[in-house]
């Protein structure tokens, strides 16, 4: 297999992946809650990681890494991971799964801004076009009907939307600081460990000032909240992130952000299954939209 096939292959699996975290992570946070959920999810990956570190390098964390490229690392996993995820998992609550998913889709926006922001790197007039179309399709979907209503409805709908948009601007840095850490080929997976450890102990050590210990174990007795999480963990930071990192390893950033931009779609069965959640021709015209927007913006 060619390694642009199983770049293709690997991002494609992410968004699969991501649908996956997206829903059993949505299960969970109405059973637990936001800040629970982020510190159980993170401890489950972890471990996950370090077997698999143990395995692939000899190993159960990366110990020879630079300590410049654990810092790049560590920034990275404690903005995208502790902080984003807790904004994610508290807009989950109040957005529902494919909502949330397409202001996610900002992502690639926000990250290519940053980066012209950052580096320098210029933008045509056709990316900024398709940007502006990202942004219609998201505002195409969260309009539809059932977003918001009157009263405490509505705040909370509003108050959804906020948190996912700070929940995407922390994953746009993080993506900006974990291209810093891996220059120079760094492995995927030892990347994925840096990160998620660093982010474990950011979550934890909150959890220990504000007495959140008790709380987080006690939460494991709910064994479908304990089950959910453990598969969103699985589908999520640690399979879903190493996927995205290979595939970032093997095609261009373009192709790769747009595969696993597909993640809203996989979702529109899911969240109306799963959750009975009603699919209007809004949301449907606007998740196209939006994702014809993020392949313009890499790939014209």
């Amino acid at each position: 297999m060619s390694a642009y096939r199983l770049g293709a292959l690997a991002a494609l699996g992410t968004a699969v992946l991501w649908t996956g975290s997206y829903t059993a992570f949505t299960l969970a946070v109405r059973r637990i809650g936001a800040d629970t959920l982020n510190r159980l999810r993170l401890l489950f990956a972890l471990v996950l990681l370090v077997v698999t570190h143990l395995v692939v390098e000899g190993t159960p964390i990366p110990l020879s890494a630079e300590p410049s490229r654990w810092l790049w690392l560590s920034l990275s996993g404690v903005i995208g991971f502790a902080i984003a995820d807790a904004f994610l998992y508290r807009a989950l609550l109040y957005l529902g799964a494919h909502r949330t998913s397409m202001i996610s889709a900002l992502v690639p926006v926000m990250s290519a801004f940053m980066a012209w922001v950052a580096f320098g790197e210029r933008l045509a007039w056709t990316q900024i076009l398709a940007s502006l179309g990202v942004v219609a399709g998201i505002l195409l979907v969260l309009t539809g009907r059932g977003s918001g209503g009157p009263g405490a409805a509505r705040g909370r709908f509003r108050l959804g939307v906020v948190l996912a948009l700070g929940a995407a601007l922390a994953q746009s840095t993080r993506y900006l600081l974990s291209v810093e850490g891996m220059r120079g080929g760094y492995p995927p997976v030892s990347t994925n460990v840096i990160q998620i450890l660093a982010a474990t102990v950011a979550a934890w050590a909150v959890a220990g000032r504000n007495h959140g210990f008790a709380k987080t174990l006690e939460a494991l007795r709910d064994r479908r909240a304990a089950a959910a999480t453990g598969a969103g963990a699985a589908c999520g930071p640690f399979l879903g992130v190493t996927f995205s990192l290979v595939a970032l390893s093997h095609v261009s950033v373009g192709v790769a952000s747009t595969l696993m931009a597909m993640t809203p779609v996989f979702l529109l069965p899911v969240s109306r299954r799963v959750f009975g959640e009603l699919i209007t021709w809004r949301a449907y015209a606007g998740t196209a939209l939006a994702i014809a927007g993020v392949a313009t913006l890499f790939l014209v």
